[in-house]
């Protein structure tokens, strides 16, 4: 089988989880012997292939088109972006959206393929064109939505459009969790029958320990991802200074960037514990790992999670982890624990209670390490073959 795969983030070159899935999956599906042609919106001179080969996946293409789509692209981003560039694109981030569209016209026509498959809103105009000048096939993805980028306030009408276009013209819809299929049914009118929910995995950490400088005697209470108001940062700040109170060798750190990490130093500051807090900045690769590995507890207090993949990644380091019921990923697992994104205080007392009771981290340490090997990207690989099979009839 051949898939026409339209995404926007890869790793190396990604920041944040729907890069880590694609990744994933792409890298499952090449084990199951599905040739995939990954087309990549990237306006820097990358040498993709050889990025691949570094990853040993096989099956797999990629075909770099010179577009300026970054991940997680805001029209605020997109004309800063615009501003840096070496060369001219397009005025809006909605009118290079069409325009990466209109390229999907001519990859339509020259690839082979059996089936379609795009990512998130970004891509799905050219999952559109595709699929009227192939006839073949169109499966959407929705990793998030933008009532969950947006909290649900501020919504962009036009990408909205965009994604109920998308997913009324899809013959199959891949949704990340429950959490995101009854979104989609509720806010975009789309029948139950159409979504297959599938969730993400993830990969297999090294169980070397880096340790970490600002160990010492502090105690690590860690935020990492996006720093955005989807993931719930300033409930985060809000949250660390009860745990401040009762536990006064605490150290917040902070892993990640974006646009309200000024409000997170702004808050700490007049809340008098920014000496508590070490924003690093955005982290990858072995720094993600040591990341999770020297915390004593990681937490992901989102106010709207598709999935959430970094859980399981912190899971997968022996890390107890703590979650919002807001998410995807509170589904499937059962030995993180679970609160409101809202409700500060019994996020703190959970907080509080790891990192008094070595008996508690201990049990929490255990059982996450157990759980999360049941979570692999050749089951998520498997169920979208099995998506792509029911399209194709």
């Amino acid at each position: 089988m051949k898939v026409l795969m339209f995404g926007w983030e890869f790793p190396p070159f990604n920041s944040g989880g729907l890069g880590t899935a694609c990744y994933g999956l792409v890298k499952s599906l090449s084990k199951k012997n599905i040739n995939v042609s990954l087309v990549l919106p990237f306006p820097c001179e990358i040498d993709f292939a050889k990025v691949v080969k570094n990853y040993n996946i096989k099956n797999v293409k990629i075909k770099k088109v010179d577009y300026l789509l970054k991940p997680y692209a805001t029209s605020e981003t997109y004309e800063k972006e615009l501003k840096c560039a070496g060369k001219k694109y397009s005025n809006s981030l909605i009118e290079e959206v069409r325009r990466y569209a209109a390229e999907a016209e001519d990859i339509a026509r020259n690839e082979d393929f059996d089936v379609i498959h795009a990512h998130d809103w970004l891509t799905y105009e050219a999952g559109i064109i595709a699929k009227k000048i192939s006839g073949k096939p169109l499966v959407i993805h929705v990793h998030a939505t933008e009532f969950d980028r947006t909290g649900g306030n501020g919504v962009n009408t036009v990408v909205y459009e965009i994604e109920k276009r998308g997913m009324e013209k899809a013959d199959l819809i891949i949704a990340v969790s429950n959490f995101t299929r009854e979104k989609i049914m509720k806010y975009y009118g789309i029948s139950s029958d159409k979504i297959l929910v599938v969730h993400n995995a993830v990969e297999e950490f090294g169980s070397e320990y880096y340790g970490f400088p600002l160990k010492e005697n502090k105690k690590i209470v860690l935020f990492l991802g996006r720093i955005t108001l989807q993931k719930g940062p300033d409930y985060f700040v809000y949250m660390s200074k009860i745990v401040s109170d009762f536990i006064p060798n605490v150290k917040f750190v902070v892993a990640g960037d974006g646009d309200m990490k000024k409000i997170m130093i702004d808050k700490a500051a007049q809340m008098g514990i920014l000496d508590r807090y070490l924003f690093t900045g955005f982290i990858r690769g072995k720094d993600i790992e040591m990341a999770y590995k020297m915390a004593d507890v990681y937490v992901m207090p989102s106010v709207s999670e598709p999935f959430g993949i970094t859980p399981l990644e912190a899971m997968a380091n022996g890390t107890p982890t703590i979650i919002s019921k807001q998410s995807g990923v509170a589904e499937v697992v059962v030995h993180a624990l679970k609160t409101d994104f809202w409700d500060i205080e019994e996020m703190a007392n959970k907080i509080v209670s790891i990192l008094r009771y070595p008996g508690l981290k201990e049990t929490l340490k255990v059982n996450s390490l157990n759980e999360v090997k049941k979570f692999n990207w050749d089951e998520v690989a498997s169920k979208c073959i099995n998506a792509y099979e029911r399209c194709i009839g």
